[in-house]
């Protein structure tokens, strides 16, 4: 059996496409690559890349979301964690979320794994993003 190799893409649900696409490409730097827009089922879905195109952040907007805040408590999705190289590049991210006033917790020590740090946020819709460093070998 052939193994997984990466996540080709991560799909997630917005109440408003427009609010979230221009959000997601300044804070974190995506682009967006392509959109879809069915008149018939009310669905939009955007396709936002990576610079490198290493990863893909898809933002669906459906006909009726209800318009309810995310909360990782439900079952689904808890959290999104992106990873960068070096405690260095966090403290770079702690700078970027300042500059474009994003609420944040400073890095502080993983509890889930030992010598990591990580930076936790939100999107517009409160679904919880984080990006991490590992140890540094």
């Amino acid at each position: 059996m052939a193994k997984l190799r990466s996540v080709h893409h991560l799909a997630l649900t917005v109440t408003d496409v427009d609010r979230s696409v221009p959000w997601y490409a300044r804070v974190l730097e995506l682009e967006e690559f392509t959109r879809r827009d069915d008149t018939e089922t009310g669905l939009c879905k955007v396709v936002l890349r990576s610079p490198g195109e290493e990863f893909a952040v898809v933002l669906v907007q459906h006909a009726d979301t209800g318009r309810r805040s995310f909360d990782e408590r439900r079952t689904g999705l808890d959290h999104v964690a992106f990873k960068v190289s070096s405690h260095a590049e966090l403290a770079e991210w702690e700078d970027r979320l300042d500059e474009y006033g994003v609420h944040f917790t400073r890095a502080t020590p993983s509890r889930t794994l030992v010598g990591s740090t990580a930076i936790v946020f939100r999107d517009p819709d409160g679904i919880q993003l984080e990006i991490w460093a590992d140890p540094e070998l």
